[in-house]
């Protein structure tokens, strides 16, 4: 199925279409609905890290729920993207924790370096800064999530490194 909305082409492939599947099979027939979050996980991986309102309809065809069951996740949870987001997302934590450890100050310390705001991103398409609610490493506080991976105990001169190795290519984003 292909269809483009918003600036963003639809695409189930026959492979993602089939991982869709495993993912539904793992689950009783009846309870389809269960295989949601998952489901968005492949989609969004499979369509530049985000989904338009277009592609969250076909994930209810697929699911075979309504699209508001979708929208309502996808709105709930940060970790599902409905804007098109950089290339490197950098996900500060801002709970607790991390709060008493400087992360708002870090997340703000990326922002002027990248010369962006919160939610926002590069005028390149490489980089954006968002802060989310915990990613449970609170003993590695201040901590940003990028990619599949931790970056941990932050500082200045860390942001820095991490900045200068995504725009030489040396993080790796994804475990598959």
């Amino acid at each position: 199925m292909e269809k483009t909305a918003h600036k963003q082409t639809i695409n189930i492939t026959p492979a993602l279409q089939a991982r869709i599947d495993e993912l539904i099979s793992h689950y009783p027939a009846d309870k389809r609905k269960s295989a949601l979050l998952p489901v968005l996980h492949e989609v969004q991986d499979a369509h530049d890290n985000w989904l338009s309102t277009d592609l969250m309809d076909v994930v209810a065809e697929i699911l075979h729920i309504r699209p508001i069951e979708v929208y309502e996740v996808v709105t709930f949870y940060s970790m599902y993207n409905q804007k098109p987001m950089g290339k490197y997302m950098f996900e500060f934590c801002l709970t607790s924790c991390c709060g008493l450890r400087g992360a708002d100050d870090m997340l703000e310390y990326a922002c002027e370096k990248l010369q962006i705001a919160p939610g926002e991103t590069t005028a390149d398409g490489m980089f954006s800064v968002v802060g989310v609610q915990c990613l449970g490493a609170c003993g590695y506080a201040p901590m940003m999530q990028l990619g599949d991976y931790y970056q941990e105990h932050l500082t200045k001169e860390k942001i820095d490194q991490i900045i200068e190795d995504c725009k030489a290519g040396k993080i790796i984003l994804h475990d598959k």
